[in-house]
């Protein structure tokens, strides 16, 4: 039986808690409890979280046997520094436990007892510069979904934690095991570590129903060459005025937003298939490899080569 240790702290984000449903499913997938889940806290008892909902904790007293830790984060580590007695477990807890992990902010709390120095790292993209200032014997990188450098895990916002837990299973396990819990827990993909946190979709957000049917219409159609006015036909306006509407709604001409939705497509199948390149460019509407790396370079800074690496393991276990 693996045991998993739940770190909380007065204003934890409840969010954090929502990772524990992957351990759960993951013994139901198997048959058997090969995960057992505990909450723990310094002081023990009630531990309310930033939304004031109370949760039972077992104190940190006494012999504890824990093969990983996970310290959930708070909504503001910078105005919530973690206590010493936490700062010290954990570095006791370091030289005993199998891992280590940091959910969202909870990576502040992995940094302030040392166990992130010299180390790769991620954390909540509104919060990683402020790490990397505070911290700057860590590799952090902003715009990754988790990161796992050895011993010590670190994810970025709260949904990463689900992406961290299921990568925690399809290491202990298998990762037949990790795609059924991530099927039963109705999670549209397994997001790869070298996942970007940044969505276009979100960027874009648009005010009315009939730009986002325009995007939705984008990004079911990428393979094809998507003109202004086939978009403005999807949804029923002339090309003029889809033009002006979209730009009005979402910031940027809808060529600009076609492409971002092509970057955004491409990388995702970079990160998570071995398809070549050249089938990459093709099924997300460039016209070619070569035109596909002038986008990324562009947009990303980075060639479509480099983000493959980067998403095959720069840093893995």
């Amino acid at each position: 039986m693996h045991r998993i240790g739940f770190l909380l702290s007065d204003g934890f984000q409840i969010m954090a808690l929502a990772a524990q449903s992957v351990f759960e499913y993951a013994n139901v997938v198997v048959g058997e409890s090969f995960y057992a889940l505990e909450n723990f806290s310094i002081p023990g008892g009630e531990i309310r979280s930033s939304l004031g909902m109370a949760v039972g904790t077992r104190s940190l007293r006494g012999r504890i046997d824990i093969d990983t830790w996970i310290v959930a984060g708070v909504n503001d580590p910078l105005s919530s520094p973690a206590e010493d007695k936490t700062l010290r477990f954990l570095r006791k807890a370091s030289e005993r436990a199998r891992r280590i992990a940091g959910i969202c902010t909870g990576g502040f709390v992995l940094a302030e007892a040392g166990l992130l120095a010299q180390r790769h790292a991620t954390t909540h993209w509104a919060y990683a510069r402020e790490m990397q200032k505070r911290f700057p014997d860590i590799r952090v990188e902003e715009d990754r979904i988790y990161i796992i450098d050895g011993p010590i895990w670190t994810s970025a916002g709260m949904t990463a934690g689900l992406d961290l837990a299921l990568a925690m299973v399809e290491t202990d396990l298998d990762p037949a095991v990790a795609r059924s819990v991530a099927h039963k827990l109705v999670m549209q993909q397994r997001r790869s570590g070298g996942q970007s946190q940044h969505s276009e979709m979100l960027d874009l957000a648009p005010k009315s129903d009939r730009i986002q049917n325009a995007l939705n219409y984008a990004r079911n159609n990428l393979r094809q060459s998507l003109t202004v006015q086939e978009l403005a036909e999807s949804v029923h306006l002339s090309p003029r005025q889809f033009s002006r509407v979209f730009t009005l709604e979402t910031g940027q001409p809808p060529a600009k937003a076609i492409e971002k939705l092509r970057i955004e497509a491409a990388r995702l199948m970079i990160e998570q298939s071995r398809h070549p390149l050249d089938v990459i460019a093709k099924e997300t509407g460039f016209r070619d490899r070569r035109h596909m790396r002038e986008a990324f370079m562009r947009e990303l800074h980075l060639p479509p080569q480099a983000i493959r690496r980067n998403a095959r393991g720069a840093v893995s276990p």
